[in-house]
């Protein structure tokens, strides 16, 4: 079993930064993905940042501004977004794979205005 603290997120300007962090409780191994989804408003959820064994995997429309970061020691994910956009308003979820299931967070808010 997992459980996912999730912390950050909340309003931001078109332009702006936000960050988000996750704590995970249980035995969670680097080469558990490990990661961030989003869902907006009417649309399903979608896959935004995820690192397994260092390797960072990013959605088209997030690369070269969002960044994932991973402590492998304390279990923790972070995701660090810049140059944020009104699209990039949803909830942001933290995901992580174990044991063949999806473990989520509760989820956090981010609002970007223009």
């Amino acid at each position: 079993q997992v459980n996912l603290v999730e912390s950050g997120g909340g309003l931001a300007q078109a332009g702006g930064s936000l960050s988000l962090f996750c704590a995970a409780s249980g035995v969670v191994r680097s080469n558990n993905p490990m990661g961030w989804y989003r869902q907006a408003p009417g649309k399903e959820r979608e896959s935004v940042a995820i690192i397994t064994d260092g390797v960072e995997t990013y959605a088209e429309s997030v690369k070269g501004r969002f960044t994932i970061t991973r402590n492998n020691y304390k279990n923790t994910v972070s995701l660090h977004m810049n140059n944020l956009k009104p699209e990039d308003t949803a909830v942001y979820y933290c995901n992580v794979q174990w044991n063949k299931s999806h473990y989520w967070g509760q989820g956090t808010q981010v609002t970007v205005s223009s």
